[in-house]
């Protein structure tokens, strides 16, 4: 009875001994976290991936989160011409797994408030003073990208990779805004009237190149004309002259005084030859080769 007592007390000993020992020589890693282990608060040149891990009882394993991260911020900036913006965005970021100890060691687990947050509140400011006010809404993505690109210059060495960095919101003050506006609407109205000029002078210009396209029209219309009047004329005077040069040809003395007989209306002419008191009346008929001559009773 005694042995068997003795016996369970030291089962029950070495149970408590291996316990302690399970619990303080291993340690579990979550999935999405790096492990980083110290021994006597030294950091170890070492990470710990997800999963059981035995250690040493002297060690501890310190969890960092190594998934992508994204963190929203709000902060104020000025202009280059001195005008207050309020700044609303986001930053996307994730730690190097295999430099998380140096990380760790430099400036520990709260590395965003400590190292990004203060960077990226710098770099921010810097680059809003180099835009007008006006230009910073125009030009939210080249912010963005200036800033990330910046701030991954800076971060770059301590472990810690900025995935992105996103402009949401630009708020300016109501003075600004109310100037921007008159501003805006000066210029559309100012747009709005360079349209309608527009627009008057090309319907004019269509005006006027009606006109010249109808003038040009009429007169080639009259030229037409005119072409066709001067070539009917000279036709009918080539046609007449071919017509008198033929007949001039076809002319001989018996059918010119054919054509006279022809045309003599059967009246016999008369005139008086002689002077004062001896004139008769004389009857002469004959073409261009005679003549014949009666004196009247």
């Amino acid at each position: 009875m005694r042995n068997m007592k003795k016996w369970l007390i030291i089962a029950g000993i070495a149970v408590v001994v291996v316990l302690l020992v399970f619990t303080t020589c291993t340690a579990t890693v979550e999935t999405g976290y790096t492990g980083i282990v110290t021994t006597f608060g030294k950091v170890e040149d070492v990470t710990l991936e997800a999963g059981l891990h035995f250690k040493s009882p002297f060690q501890r394993i310190i969890a960092m989160d190594n998934r992508e991260q994204k963190t929203s911020f709000t902060t104020e900036a000025f202009s280059s011409d001195i005008q207050q913006v309020d700044i609303t965005g986001s930053i996307n970021y994730a730690i190097n797994k295999s430099t998380a100890m140096n990380l760790f060691k430099e400036v520990g687990t709260d590395y965003f408030n400590k190292l990004v947050y203060p960077r990226m509140l710098e770099i921010t400011k810097g680059v809003f003073s180099k835009y007008s006010a006006e230009n910073l809404v125009a030009n939210r993505q080249k912010l963005s990208e200036q800033i990330r690109d910046g701030l991954y210059d800076e971060l770059k060495d301590y472990g810690i990779n900025v995935i992105s960095l996103s402009i949401e919101n630009l708020d300016f003050t109501d003075a600004f805004t109310d100037a921007v506006e008159a501003k805006q609407v000066a210029a559309q109205k100012k747009l709005q009237a360079e349209i309608e000029q527009a627009q008057m002078t090309m319907e004019t210009q269509q005006q006027a190149e009606r006109k010249r396209i109808n003038a040009e029209a009429e007169a080639n219309v009259l030229k037409i004309n005119a072409d066709a009047d001067a070539y009917a004329t000279k036709v009918r005077s080539e046609a007449e002259a071919e017509a008198n040069k033929m007949i001039a040809e076809s002319l001989t003395e018996n059918l010119i005084k054919f054509n006279e007989i022809k045309s003599w209306d059967g009246k016999l002419p008369t005139f008086m030859a002689g002077e004062g008191s001896s004139m008769v009346p004389v009857l002469q008929m004959g073409g261009a080769g005679g003549s014949e001559s009666a004196a009247a009773e």
